[in-house]
């Protein structure tokens, strides 16, 4: 028998024709978008994280405030040793500047200061800049800073540019609360 052949089935197509006759292929159909309120949405996301967890379980609202109180109590530690590590520095720090005397003042007992002589015109009395040079507590930069004291010299013994050494006292009068105790170095 001789089979006959269909010429629709012999004659090849080509890919442009076969997509053009193909036929759609059916989409699955899209799922509805579902659009929840923010609060739900982070209820949602919680649930989800709790269930990646250790242990793979919810955790009661119990179990994680003890995670957090003793989270917070390690945290506090660390700053603690940290803020005692800083005010330790700052006092080597203090010590190693070497700009004044450190201040010892108790009850009773009177303030000492060492300055330089910035004017000598006025009949007893002198004018002294205190330089005080610190480190910054936060910044640690170096500050430097004066003050200047109005002191009292009975024998108008130091002048300009001299060192020397005050010491606190009653009031002599209205600006004077200082007097001379020694001077240390005279200027050249």
């Amino acid at each position: 028998m001789a089979e006959t052949e269909n010429p629709q089935e012999t004659q090849e197509q080509t890919p442009a024709e076969d997509a053009a006759t193909a036929a759609p292929e059916p989409q699955a159909p899209a799922e509805p978008v579902q659009v929840l309120a923010p609060k739900e949405r982070r209820q949602r996301a919680r649930a989800a994280k709790a269930a990646r967890a250790p242990g793979g379980k919810a955790r009661t609202a119990e179990e994680r405030h003890a995670e957090r109180v003793a989270e917070r109590r390690v945290k506090a530690a660390a700053r603690r040793t940290g803020r005692e590590r800083a005010r330790a520095k700052a006092r080597a720090a203090e010590h190693s500047l070497e700009a004044t005397p450190p201040r010892e003042h108790a009850p009773g007992k009177q303030k000492s200061r060492q300055g330089v002589v910035v004017s000598d015109r006025a009949d007893k009395t002198i004018t002294v800049r205190i330089d005080i040079a610190r480190r910054h507590r936060r910044y640690e930069k170096i500050v430097r800073t004066s003050t200047k004291l109005h002191v009292h010299d009975e024998a108008n013994d130091a002048h300009i540019g001299d060192t020397v050494v005050v010491r606190e006292c009653r009031p002599l009068s209205r600006t004077k609360r200082w007097r001379l105790v020694e001077v240390l170095e005279r200027a050249k």
